[in-house]
């Protein structure tokens, strides 16, 4: 673990540096950028390799996941940074005339990333390229929970960066804990509600600025015109991938009573084809994080009414695919976001229980309605509110980094992902450029008579 007066050193060289102005010059910040899309898919095998030890993870989600997403918004940043940069001149105002009026992006300065370990690198990497891209400087503490991932990481960085510009510091709460005493221009965080509110309590004391990544129990409805085979194997690998943990993976279904003895039924088959019959010896199914949190989702497990699944091996991190009946949004794994590779199946007769149900909870950070009535499932999506959604699928709208990705309430504070994540990272200046040669006296005081003259000048040009 990093010591303390170490974090503080980092975090003033790198406000020194900042104050430099090197990370200002958009070339300086491209040749940094292209140097670490070449690092990243020099380490690749790397990469892979420590993602497999710290979460069982399969070959194609993490190259699907972590490594193609990284490079894809890295790809994007690169060709749209200069224009993203570029101070914007708008249009003026009457009272200010003749005029310059512009607005320059300009990086806050120095900035610490919080990653979490369900997506160890992917999500470490993708708010520091933003934060890099708006030329600010990063201290990043990657997740004491993937230490294999977290070496790779500061592996790849300190062949990229001076210290001076990205660090990464690794330790476990309290190396976290100390770090939000520092005083930062900007704090970025992923993970947990709970820790969240602790980051951004910590953020207020400087008022310093935040994005919070969050989440929250995520809806999935399922109605009697859904195509009931897709929507079952969309639902199964977007809940069972990275056995349950992400963030954005359906929480709980709420089903339709006349289909839902074909959901669940379509459910299983779909576990099976994707995972086989003991998906412990499947290759495609990843692991829990740790025993403490297998431990978590067998007690979750208790006393269900369990459908499907169910097994478990919690010293080699191991809780099968399961599917579960609730009746009771007072059951215990109905409380808080569940994380893992358990789906409640509640039912409901009529629609009004849908709304019902859903704002029985706090907003989630995502929503998801699988329906062949277009109409009825938009209307669905505009009525609620979450951070993202889809209608007849799950999950994958995070690849689109010209959508803003984010929660809302306690799912999360601010988006980010491609332009978003810039403007994240971005102070909009703005200024004014005028002339001497033309200076109206009824302006100034005494205001006399002029005054109703420039009154009227101002609502003809309002």
């Amino acid at each position: 673990m990093i010591k303390d007066n170490a974090s503080m050193l980092i975090k003033n060289k790198q406000s020194d540096f900042f104050k430099n102005g090197e990370t200002l010059h958009i070339n300086n910040r491209l040749k940094r950028l292209k140097a670490l899309k070449k690092s990243v898919n020099a380490h690749e095998t790397e990469i892979s390799s420590a993602l497999k030890k710290d979460l069982g993870k399969p070959a194609v989600e993490i190259w699907l996941a972590e490594i193609y997403i990284v490079l894809d918004e890295l790809n994007n940043v690169i060709k749209n940074l200069q224009f993203w940069a570029k101070p914007k001149r708008v249009k003026g105002k009457w009272l200010n005339t003749p005029s310059k009026d512009w607005i320059v992006p300009e990086p806050f300065g120095v900035t610490l990333h919080i990653a979490p370990w369900n997506y160890p690198f992917q999500l470490a990497l993708n708010s520091l390229i933003g934060a890099v891209a708006a030329g600010n400087t990063v201290v990043l503490k990657p997740s004491e929970h993937a230490p294999q991932t977290a070496a790779v990481i500061k592996k790849i960085i300190s062949e990229v960066f001076p210290e001076t510009w990205v660090a990464v510091v690794q330790g476990g709460p309290k190396t976290a804990e100390h770090l939000l005493q520092l005083r930062w221009d900007y704090i970025f965080f992923t993970g947990g509600i709970k820790v969240g509110k602790l980051v951004a309590k910590a953020a207020a004391v400087h008022l310093t600025p935040v994005t919070l990544e969050l989440g929250g129990k995520n809806p999935c409805i399922v109605d009697q015109t859904a195509n009931i085979k897709v929507s079952a194997r969309r639902i199964a690998w977007g809940k069972y991938m990275n056995c349950g943990q992400i963030c954005m993976s359906p929480d709980y279904v709420l089903v339709q009573k006349s289909k839902s003895k074909a959901l669940i039924t379509a459910l299983k088959s779909e576990i099976v084809r994707m995972y086989g019959e003991d998906p412990m010896k499947s290759e495609d199914y990843a692991r829990l994080v740790h025993e403490k949190h297998a431990t978590a989702m067998v007690n979750l497990l208790e006393g269900q009414d369990i459908l499907y699944g169910g097994k478990h091996d919690v010293q080699n991190r191991y809780v099968a695919p399961t599917i579960i009946s609730v009746n009771n949004l007072d059951n215990i794994i109905m409380q808080n976001e569940i994380f893992g590779p358990i789906l409640p199946i509640l039912i409901y007769d009529n629609e009004n229980e849908i709304d019902q149900i859903i704002q029985h909870y706090d907003k989630p950070l995502s929503f998801y309605v699988f329906s062949e009535r277009k109409k009825w499932a938009n209307k669905l999506m505009k009525k609620h509110s979450y951070g993202g959604g889809m209608i007849n699928d799950v999950i994958v709208y995070f690849t689109n980094q010209r959508l803003p990705f984010g929660g809302v309430g306690n799912s999360g504070v601010g988006c980010y992902h491609g332009k978003y994540s810039f403007d994240t990272f971005t102070h909009l200046k703005s200024y004014v450029e005028r002339t001497t040669w033309f200076d109206p006296i009824q302006r100034y005081a005494p205001y006399g008579k002029s005054f109703p003259v420039l009154q009227k000048i101002l609502r003809l040009f309002s």
